[in-house]
């Protein structure tokens, strides 16, 4: 009990200083022409990510699914000699 109550005031601490915090921070955010570049560059590895990881692991499947089946064709034209 005592930790969530220390945790309650903590937050309720920080929720009353954060507008005196938020009001300085573009001192320190340096946006350029490169800002919009680098957000999107970063979006666009973000979302691209997951299709190519999904391709990689559909040829890598692939290819395991066509050696097991000549692996077990091998093994039946084996059988029938």
């Amino acid at each position: 009990m005592m930790n969530w109550l220390s945790k309650l005031g903590l937050v309720t601490v920080f929720s009353f200083a954060a507008p005196q915090v938020m009001a300085d921070t573009y001192r320190y955010a340096h946006v350029t022409i490169d800002t919009p570049w680098l957000i999107f560059l970063v979006l666009t590895v973000a979302v691209l990510l997951p299709f190519i990881l999904m391709a990689v692991l559909y040829w890598h499947n692939a290819l395991r699914k066509n050696r097991e089946e000549e692996c077990q064709a091998r093994i039946e034209g084996e059988g029938q000699e």
